[in-house]
């Protein structure tokens, strides 16, 4: 299947709601809607660095969304995407419409001279991880979490104390 890949209007709201929500469910999060309405005037607002491109089905629907990130970096002279959260509806998975927003990206790394375009997937997710390893393999670094809650670490038995209250682990 050829998906259209373009950047993301305001009319596109409703539908990349739909698909946010069930991106964040995937991911075995419950959709906030605080969370998903500051991301998502932040995706259109271009004071900030925070992206989104979508795949439209012939029809003109999006089934399939990747936001991203430019930031800065302190090992290259020039910014670095971020792949933040890539979604295709699942009935539409495996036609190539994840490849097409990753090849889209690519394009856009090359075209704005980014260093680097890079992103992150739960070990398990084996059926996107057999599009990632097509680009090439993974960086073999592990990805440490401290989520800034306010609230104790629950007890893990020989975890050390957590006097700043902050929770380690999760996405």
């Amino acid at each position: 299947m050829s998906a259209a890949i373009r950047k993301i209007q305001p009319d596109d709201e409703r539908r990349w709601r739909e698909l946010w929500d069930a991106y964040t469910r995937f991911y075995e999060r419950e959709p906030r809607e605080d969370i998903t309405r500051h991301t998502w005037r932040r995706i259109l607002d271009p004071a900030f660095p925070v992206y989104a491109i979508v795949a439209e089905a012939e029809g003109g629907e999006a089934i399939g969304f990747a936001n991203y990130v430019i930031h800065e970096n302190t090992s290259t002279l020039s910014p670095v995407c971020y792949l933040e959260d890539l979604f295709v509806e699942p009935i539409r998975r495996g036609a190539g419409v994840g490849k097409q927003l990753i090849d889209w990206l690519l394009a856009e790394t090359r075209a704005q001279g980014w260093s680097r375009l890079y992103w992150q997937t739960k070990e398990n997710n084996y059926r996107a991880r057999g599009l990632y390893d097509k680009y090439g393999p993974h960086s073999g670094f592990v990805r440490y979490v401290i989520h800034n809650s306010g609230n104790q670490v629950p007890d893990r038995g020989s975890a050390p104390a957590n006097p700043a209250g902050l929770q380690i682990g999760g996405p």
